[in-house]
């Protein structure tokens, strides 16, 4: 009901409609999402890379997997590049920040979100959302961290529940990727899901 109510709300503020079609959910689709970004404070973190795949029933979409280099306005600091390898000339060619949100919301359509700690990058993709369509992502939103507690809870609800990206990997058996790449961060996600799914956390 909730749900429902912050979706019309959302829905009269949406200023074009040519993006309705973001509130469209398919049955049985959802995109896991990771950005990559030059700093962990959602409010001054600009974008530097997208990464989105689709999953579709218990099929992860990896041909249709989306990655994106997003041109920030600051060049990122040694620190950060340090973590996710992306440096100045990596980014010349990159997408500004409009075309890259454009790509974006064409790909994801009204299908729910899916991510670890998702809360962050939409908090940083609303920032370049909100003053163009008005609202930000209205799509539903899929944590999972929250999925992975609630597994956890059910199985041992007395016992400290590890809900690192490291644990997550290591007790659902799914095998983890090189970290900080949007991509593989998007992808490692998906998996995580799958293997919650077939747990019965889907």
């Amino acid at each position: 009901m909730l749900e429902r109510l912050r979706r019309r709300w959302l829905r009269a503020r949406l200023r074009d409609p040519a993006w309705s079609g973001l509130f469209d959910e398919p049955a049985d689709e959802m995109v896991s999402l990771d950005c990559e970004t030059t700093s962990l404070n959602a409010a001054e973190a600009e974008l530097l890379s997208i990464g989105a795949v689709k999953l579709r029933g218990n099929r992860i979409l990896h041909s249709e997997a989306l990655y994106l280099l997003v041109k920030p306005e600051n060049i990122p600091s040694a620190g950060n590049i340090a973590v996710h390898g992306l440096r100045r000339r990596d980014l010349a060619d990159a997408l500004p920040p409009r075309e890259a949100i454009l790509r974006l919301l064409a790909f994801i359509g009204g299908r729910p979100l899916l991510g670890y700690y998702l809360e962050y990058d939409v908090a940083v993709l609303n920032k370049y959302v909100k003053p163009w369509l008005g609202i930000g992502l209205p799509q539903r939103q899929i944590e999972l961290s929250a999925r992975y507690y609630d597994y956890r809870f059910r199985q041992r609800p007395d016992s400290h529940i590890d809900l690192s990206l490291d644990a997550l990997h290591r007790e659902l058996g799914v095998p983890a990727l090189p970290r900080h790449d949007a991509l593989n961060d998007a992808l490692s996600a998906a998996m995580l899901y799958q293997a919650l799914r077939k747990r019965g956390f889907g």
